[in-house]
């Protein structure tokens, strides 16, 4: 049976479950409830794949639905978490090259709601010549703040790269 004939009774099903599931799932991580709704997900459509047939091949079908779809889930939930680190690299750029120090810049990711902030610190000159800044960083990620200490050196197109010297 093809993903395209499952029966809409099984697919409302499946939706049903999946809405349900949802709404404990948001204390999880994004990664972790694409995980787990793509291994449902995978289940219910190795279940339809395996037919009415009750044995063996049944069995196959709904493990390898499982592991496909959790896979597939995961990788979901870790590219949502990329919007993050864009949002968060974009703003460190801007903040390097455009604040003075001790000015904090923010970053915030509305869909996820993490957020952030960047503060640099005066500029120097290193031993290799480059233009460097210490900076200070802030992420909030489900309400819990993490910081961190960094230093990055001005590329010659323009952009911050961090080194950590």
């Amino acid at each position: 049976m093809s993903i395209s004939k499952i029966p809409p009774s099984k697919a409302r099903a499946l939706a049903a479950l999946m809405v349900a599931l949802s709404i404990p799932l948001s204390s999880c991580t994004k990664e972790e409830t694409g995980t787990l709704l793509g291994a449902i997900g995978g289940a219910a459509i190795g279940s339809a794949i395996g037919g009415d047939n009750h044995g063996t091949g049944k069995v196959i079908a709904v493990a390898a639905g499982t592991l496909a779809g959790a896979y597939i889930g995961k990788e979901m939930g870790k590219s949502l978490d990329r919007a993050d680190r864009i949002a968060m690299e974009k703003q460190t750029q801007y903040t390097l090259e455009n604040n003075t120090s001790g000015q904090a810049s923010t970053w915030h990711n509305p869909d996820s709601g993490n957020s952030g902030t960047i503060t640099p610190q005066p500029a120097y000159t290193n031993k290799a010549e480059e233009y460097c800044r210490e900076y200070q960083q802030t992420v909030t990620v489900g309400g819990k703040t993490e910081t961190a200490y960094g230093t990055a050196c001005r590329q010659e197109d323009g952009t911050w790269k961090i080194t950590n010297q």
